[in-house]
């Protein structure tokens, strides 16, 4: 709002040299929204380990006092953030003819919301699933398992399983990932050198690892992700 033209002549009359006052602008409101987007920026730019209340709050441009208004801790944090990755999940009406493809595009979606924030699956891990969210790509999961024709306590402690590996491969591949961009991670070995190594081991001691090491080191991460998503799927069709 412009200020009146009367107080901006007062104000020269006062002090000649001074520049007319401007009006005090209106700090954006702080809400769970802009709290939830801020550890999301901080955990993409510097990874999980980053994410405090002191970090989020430096994001913010505000005090720990105003935070704890909207939230109660870190683990309150967590699940916020982990509710918000389930949140961007597009599930699929469960469908019995194409049940197995559902759920390996609905872990597909999961394993890539992780990636994107490095090790933040490992708020997933200890993360009671109560939000709202987490728990809608809960119950979808479970559907889609239950329309498969898994019986309810194979297809409870199987997406269980599942999901723990998810949260477990993205959390390492994220670690590698960390230490391949670290000049001080030199041990770090590419495939070709690895598998060079397991090659020169002594045979007698490890003859099968010398003989399959290109086998034993073969596979994008993507291909092994799908591999044991697969077939973890088999043994919970076999279980019903």
């Amino acid at each position: 709002m412009a200020q009146d033209p009367q107080a901006r002549r007062a104000a020269r009359h006062l002090d000649p040299d001074a520049a007319p006052a401007q009006p005090k602008q209106r700090r954006t409101p702080l809400t769970v929204d802009r709290i939830v987007d801020a550890a999301l920026h901080v955990v993409e730019t510097q990874g999980y380990d980053a994410l405090t209340v002191r970090s989020i709050t430096a994001e913010l441009g505000t005090s720990p006092s105003s935070l704890y208004a909207h939230v109660v801790n870190k683990a309150d944090i967590d699940d916020l953030i982990v509710g918000r990755l389930c949140a961007q999940l597009v599930l699929p009406e469960p469908d019995p003819a194409t049940w197995r493809d559902q759920l390996r595009d609905v872990y597909a979606q999961m394993r890539d919301q992780y990636l994107r924030y490095p090790g933040i699956s490992r708020a997933a891990l200890a993360t009671v699933p109560t939000n709202l969210e987490t728990v809608r790509v809960g119950e979808s999961i479970l559907a889609i398992l239950l329309v498969g024709g898994i019986a309810p306590q194979t297809a409870a402690w199987g997406m269980d399983a599942i999901s723990l590996y998810v949260a477990a491969y993205t959390l390492e591949l994220s670690m590698v990932r960390a230490q391949q961009a670290d000049q001080d991670q030199a041990w770090v070995l590419s495939r070709d050198e690895l598998v060079h190594r397991l090659e020169s081991l002594p045979p007698d001691r490890f003859p099968h690892t010398r003989t399959h090491a290109a086998v034993l080191t073969s596979g994008t991460g993507h291909q092994r992700f799908d591999f044991t998503i697969d077939l973890m799927l088999d043994s919970l069709s076999r279980k019903s």
